[in-house]
């Protein structure tokens, strides 16, 4: 902890040039923190930066690692949203995601802290598990309604390399459900959530008007942010740094006064824009006026054929000065950023996949 607070001091420069919406504790288990330990992070943070008077403040919290009391000290601490990795609610799937909690400590995690005074309270569940059947999956988004949570985050169980799952996979011990059957999921997803009042404001978020997720948004409109701690990214008028993972080395690096960055990148106009477009496909809308005043490029001209396509065929919409996807749209997300990106970046790439929908849904990526 005493290194970590020395980072922020490194960072103290930093107060002059921006006022900060956002705080967030996560990833790992920050819950597993008391409350007056996370109480002096934030007083340190609020002297060393200047904050927002309505600054969004967020927890990330397991199951099973919270009581009434520490729930309410978060409260007065200064935490006002509290996000949940429930995951699921069947224990057979908690287990085969190697999660500590039941589905009943869940539920009981949700209500504790609503009862602690958290009104923006979200919760992150995950889709598309082996053998997971639809009827499965929408009595977790079921129960998940049910709890009343402000916001909620659904995404679909993805085989990263290196991990347990995927030696799994690679011994045939389990199976990822099909292609369509993960965007069946993903569908019912939308139509479940957007029935029961959420807004689709992201690929893979949902929210209750109003509690949208500020910081996310901040990831999402290259905003300027911090991160701190060992693996912490970070990002600053385009230029994007990420911190040392070892914990030894991390901390070696701090007790000689350096700040603890593994490596950095500056980002180019063209990876800028061309983040702008898929972020925002992604996301709330692309903004047609602010690429063509940043960039130069006046996506409508250039690609008008093919935003007229994705108009006609319900898969986006235009609310200026925003092209927007559709839920449609969003089940072909990647693909559409490939067409739109093609031939204004490096690369040209052609659009003869738009001629035939069906291929398109073929190569979706949800």
């Amino acid at each position: 902890m005493h290194s970590l607070k020395c980072e922020i001091g490194l960072y103290a420069a930093y107060r002059e040039t921006e006022t900060f919406s956002t705080l967030y504790f996560g990833g790992g288990t920050p819950s597993l923190l008391k409350p007056d330990v996370i109480a002096g992070i934030i007083a340190l943070l609020g002297s060393t930066f200047r904050l927002d008077p309505n600054i969004e403040i967020t927890l990330e919290a397991n199951p099973g690692t919270v009581d009434p009391d520490k729930l309410r000290e978060y409260r007065r601490a200064g935490v006002n949203r509290v996000s949940f990795g429930v995951q699921s609610f069947f224990d057979d799937d908690l287990k085969f995601l190697t999660r500590i909690h039941t589905g009943e400590q869940a539920i009981r995690s949700v209500r504790m802290a609503q009862a602690a005074g958290f009104d923006n309270v979200s919760l992150d569940l995950i889709f598309a598990l082996p053998n997971q059947t639809p009827d499965r999956w929408e009595r977790n988004l079921r129960q998940a309604v049910e709890l009343g949570p402000r916001h909620i985050s659904a995404y679909s169980l993805i085989v990263e390399r290196g991990t347990p799952l995927a030696r799994m996979v690679a011994a045939k011990q389990v199976s990822p459900l099909p292609i369509e059957s993960e965007a069946g999921m993903y569908e019912l997803t939308m139509k479940y959530l957007g029935g029961a009042g959420y807004e689709h404001y992201e690929v893979s978020n949902y929210a209750r008007p109003g509690f949208r997720s500020r910081h996310n948004g901040n990831y999402w409109n290259h905003s300027n942010y911090l991160g701190f701690g060992p693996s912490a990214h970070s990002f600053w008028r385009n230029r994007r740094w990420w911190n040392i993972s070892n914990l030894r080395s991390y901390c070696g690096a701090i007790s000689k006064n350096r700040l603890p960055v593994a490596d950095e990148e500056a980002l180019t106009a063209g990876e800028l824009f061309d983040e702008s477009v898929m972020l925002g496909l992604r996301g709330e809308g692309v903004n047609l006026d602010g690429l063509r005043s940043v960039y130069g490029v006046d996506l409508s001209s250039r690609k008008g054929a093919l935003i007229e396509r994705l108009l006609s065929d319900g898969l986006a919409v235009i609310d200026r000065p925003l092209l927007r996807l559709t839920d449609n749209g969003y089940l072909l997300c990647d693909e559409i950023s490939r067409l739109l990106l093609s031939g204004i970046g490096p690369a040209d790439t052609s659009l003869r996949l738009w001629a035939d929908s069906s291929i398109l849904k073929e190569n979706c990526s949800v």
